[in-house]
């Protein structure tokens, strides 16, 4: 394997990521944080080592990278950005350790969202717009890698937008590059636009651009330690709500709103799915917390905010849901696996791979009553390939095999039965905060043991991967030539 190209490619990355450190160093320059010399020395470190890295590769760049070299760049874009990332983080007035320092990057570059923060308040404004920077860069990334790299890597069954749903935008938009451009004009005014709308109801500026920013990636890290709850706004939990169902809808159709209108994002099978399952999940956790004493507007209030947080891998949060019964709780947990739709900024198993799994197991019932009949699955009208229901089916037996070991490692830490099991769920889905006490929405990372948080980093990078790019990484015929 060449490793040139995929490192030049790499070195970029960090480039770019080093002058991004320049925005948050100008905050708290101006704003006279003692916090702005960490960020010039951290954009130094990793300007130096991107720099470095892309002139010693440049006669090495290459626009058709092979199978094994996409891989290898996936997975070291990912980490190398979240190692980079928490220089920040590390040298700043907060005096973070490094495993808690690697651990906010990476759960901010996956869009996960979980803190090891305590008190968001008393933390400069650099490294608060630094972690809302993180999740949304983020959030382009994983739209990018989920459009572009995951259908040719034919990863968990991504193979399957290759010709279908995102057949069209491959043929007007032929290179990632061109189509990575496009998806951050889209995604750029959509954070613009929602930035907007919170400062107009009466958020804070700076603290509308940077829930803009973590909204519309899905990546939930708030200025406030209490989260959306400190604003107690009805119209900003609404705006909220919309940003994330927004952000977890395909971008791609958001692309060609301008040529064919809505009609691509309506028609789309997994959109219908999602929005409904929604609908249903709101209207059954409003129903329970009403019969439960609460009052039904704020019922429906508080059930609509924190399901589409947790659906969506969010991770905001308005009040402790972990202590709304074990109906609720349950309900919450599984939730936790879903995620929003193929080409959104969510992760979890989403909407379309759920869609395979149902299509596939009806197709077997099926074949049972009628054994000789020939039936087909389908998938938005159109008969699923029998090595797309394989790669599915595949992905979701790892998917809970990596929940059930992760689960088990963190609780060999010590960990009780809830904490051990919501924090594998919400590392490998990529939400943030867990069940009860210790990360549930009103608690926070921090205690958990090093160990146990370079568990969960490795469970967010496996969730936010796909799991099969980073497990095909420790096969040996995978370095062999």
């Amino acid at each position: 394997m060449k490793f040139q190209p995929v490192i030049n490619i790499i070195g970029l990355l960090l480039s770019i990521l080093a002058v991004f450190m320049l925005i948050p160093a100008l905050i708290d320059y101006l704003l006279n944080s003692r916090d702005w010399p960490a960020f010039l020395a951290s954009s130094f470190i990793t300007l130096f080592v991107g720099a470095g890295l892309y002139l010693s590769s440049r006669g090495s760049k290459s626009e058709h990278l092979e199978l094994r070299q996409a891989f290898l760049l996936t997975n070291s874009a990912w980490i190398s950005i979240a190692l980079f990332g928490s220089l920040p983080f590390l040298f700043s007035e907060l005096k973070m350790g490094l495993v808690d320092a690697i651990f906010e990057s990476t759960s901010g570059i996956t869009t996960t969202g979980s803190t090891v923060i305590l008190n968001l308040e008393q933390t400069s404004y650099g490294i608060l717009l630094w972690r809302a920077l993180l999740q949304w860069l983020g959030g382009i990334g994983i739209i990018v890698m989920a459009i572009a790299i995951l259908p040719m890597l034919s990863i968990g069954g991504m193979q399957l937008f290759k010709t279908e749903a995102y057949e069209t935008p491959e043929k007007v938009i032929p290179r990632a590059a061109i189509f990575a451009s496009g998806i951050s004009i889209v995604y750029a005014t959509l954070t613009f636009f929602w930035a907007l709308m919170l400062w107009l109801v009466g958020m804070p500026i700076f603290d509308s651009i940077a829930h803009a920013m973590t909204t519309l990636a899905t990546g939930g890290f708030s200025t406030k330690s209490n989260s959306l709850a400190y604003f107690d706004s009805a119209y900003i939990e609404f705006i909220i709500v919309l940003g994330m169902i927004v952000g977890s809808l395909p971008f791609v159709h958001y692309l060609s709103i301008t040529k064919n209108g809505w009609k691509n994002l309506i028609r789309d099978d997994q959109v219908k799915w999602f929005l409904i399952i929604l609908l249903i999940l709101v209207f059954l956790v409003a129903l329970n917390l009403n019969l439960n004493g609460t009052e039904l507007l704020k019922s429906l209030q508080m059930s609509l905010f924190n399901v589409v947080s947790i659906i969506t891998g969010t991770g905001y949060g308005t009040s402790d849901f972990s202590q709304w019964g074990g109906f609720v709780t349950t309900l919450l947990l599984m939730l936790m696996f879903m995620g929003g739709c193929a080409g959104s900024t969510t992760c979890g198993l989403r909407m379309a791979r759920i869609q395979v799994l149902i299509a596939n197991a009806k197709t077997q019932i099926y074949k049972l009553l009628t054994p000789h009949a020939v039936v087909v699955p389908y998938y938005n009208q159109k008969p699923i390939p029998d090595s797309v229901a394989e790669s599915v089916m595949g992905f979701f037996f790892l998917y809970i095999l990596s929940f059930i070991i992760l689960s088990c490692l963190l609780g060999s830490l010590g960990l009780d039965f809830i904490t051990a099991i919501s924090g594998a769920a919400s590392a490998i889905g990529n939400v943030g905060p867990g069940l009860g006490d210790v990360i549930g929405p009103n608690g926070s990372f921090h205690s958990i043991p090093d160990l146990g948080k370079m568990f969960l980093c490795f469970g967010m990078i496996l969730g936010r991967l796909e799991i099969f790019a980073i497990l095909v990484m420790f096969s040996p015929s995978f370095w062999k030539k």
